[in-house]
């Protein structure tokens, strides 16, 4: 087994959060290389309604993919993908297109194959291995499934509650996300 030593971490519509962060830090104590690059120029928000018109006012989804294409830029390969939520889209996109990916990680939401043209394609890359945490009922869910039965071995977690950030208002979920997330990367 090949311990994974490059990672990139896409944060949600809050921003770089003390979640964010000290999942970042958790990766990091495993003894990876993580990158989280802040797509929000240090914006923060306590309502993802504000997060997700901030990222309308940066030019849409488009724009944080873009912006998430821009920070990788310089990663020479060899990279996992995680994304929370509005991090899903750079996340799946960069996982999909990017030289190098070795896998991605799904959290909170995904979005199914072809979704917009070029930067999600209809078929899942080989050797590019998919893992996915989403809540029981989340309005992604199916996104979820439809990928967890498409690409081979991906790995599909469903968790109870009703908040879609559920890993931030459950520590049970937080801890088993975060024990999953490092078998994932160990495995690479």
């Amino acid at each position: 087994m090949r311990l994974v030593t490059e990672v990139v971490v896409f944060h949600h519509a809050l921003g770089v959060t003390d979640f964010i962060r000290g999942f970042v830090d958790t990766l990091r104590d495993e003894g990876h290389t993580v990158h989280a690059p802040d797509l929000f120029d240090g914006r923060t928000f306590d309502r993802i309604d504000d997060g997700l018109a901030y990222s309308e006012e940066l030019g849409g989804p488009m724009a944080v993919v873009e912006r998430a294409r821009v920070a990788v830029a310089p990663l020479a390969g060899d990279v996992v993908y995680i994304g929370f939520s509005l991090g899903v889209l750079p996340a799946q996109s960069l996982a999909q297109t990017r030289r190098g990916a070795l896998g991605a990680v799904l959290l909170y939401s995904a979005l199914p194959l072809g979704q917009w043209g070029d930067n999600w394609p209809v078929a899942w890359p080989d050797g590019v291995a998919l893992q996915l945490h989403i809540l029981d009922g989340d309005e992604d869910i199916e996104h979820a499934r439809g990928l967890a039965t498409t690409v081979a071995g991906a790995e599909l977690f469903i968790y109870p509650g009703s908040e879609h950030y559920f890993a931030e208002n459950d520590d049970e979920a937080a801890a088993l996300l975060r024990e999953r997330v490092l078998a994932f990367l160990a495995a690479r």
